[in-house]
C-alpha cells in the first residue's frame, strides 16, 4: 500500500486525539509518589504546616495536572484544534486553532533540555502554535498534518519515546513502594497517629 493510499484509508475526520494513556498514568503517578509523604512528614515532624492543608494542595494539584493531561487535538477538513474541557480553560490554559490553509511552515526549536520541538507558523502572522507530540497515535497525526499541508514530515519524531516514560512509570512505582513501606514503619512505630 502506498502512503497515499494508507492516509486515504487514515482520514476519518474529525480525527481526535488525546495524550497518551502512558504519559497521563506515569506523570499522575509520580505526583502521587512525590507528594502523599508531605502530610505524614508534617505530622510526624510537628511543621507549622498542618497536614490537612498539604492534603488539600495535593488535591489540588492533581486536578491542575488532570486538567492540563486532558488535552485533545481535533482534526477536521479545514483546520488543527488543541482544546481543554472548559473548567481547563477556565483556570489554566486555552487551546487554539489553525486552519490548514494559513499553515505556512513548521518550525524546529530545541528545547532548554536539548530535545526537539516543531512550531506551526501560520501565513497571517509570525505566530507560532506548538505541535502537540506526546498524544496516542503521533505518526499518524504527523501523517494527516503532512497531508493537509503538504509540508515534509518525514524528520518529525515526538518528543520523548515510549520507553523514555515506561522508565519513569517503573521508577515511579519503586518510589510509590519506597512511600508505602515508610508511612507504614512510621504509623506502626507510632510516629504518626
Amino acid at each position: 500500500m502506498s502512503l497515499n493510499q494508507q492516509i486515504q484509508s487514515e482520514q476519518h475526520y474529525p480525527s481526535v486525539f488525546r495524550i497518551s494513556p502512558l504519559i497521563r498514568i506515569t506523570l499522575l503517578s509520580l505526583h502521587v509518589a512525590l507528594t502523599i509523604p508531605l502530610p505524614f512528614l508534617a505530622q510526624a515532624s510537628s511543621a507549622p504546616v498542618p497536614p490537612l492543608l498539604l492534603w488539600l494542595g495535593i488535591a489540588l494539584g492533581a486536578v491542575a495536572l488532570g486538567g492540563a493531561l486532558s488535552e485533545r487535538v481535533i482534526l477536521d477538513e479545514e483546520q488543527i484544534q488543541v482544546s481543554y474541557p472548559r473548567w481547563v480553560w477556565c483556570f489554566f490554559r486555552r487551546g487554539w486553532c489553525l486552519k490548514w490553509a494559513e499553515i505556512k511552515d513548521l518550525k524546529l526549536r530545541t528545547t532548554g533540555q536539548g530535545g526537539l520541538v516543531y512550531y506551526f507558523v501560520s501565513q497571517s502572522s509570525e505566530k507560532a502554535y506548538l505541535l502537540p507530540m506526546r498524544v496516542a497515535g503521533f505518526a499518524r497525526l504527523v501523517r494527516l498534518v503532512e497531508d493537509k499541508t503538504s509540508i515534509d514530515t518525514s524528520d518529525v519524531r515526538p518528543l520523548a519515546q515510549p520507553w523514555m516514560y515506561l522508565i519513569l512509570l517503573v521508577f515511579t512505582l519503586l518510589l510509590l513502594l519506597v512511600d508505602g513501606w515508610t508511612i507504614t514503619t512510621a504509623v506502626n512505630q507510632g510516629l504518626l497517629v
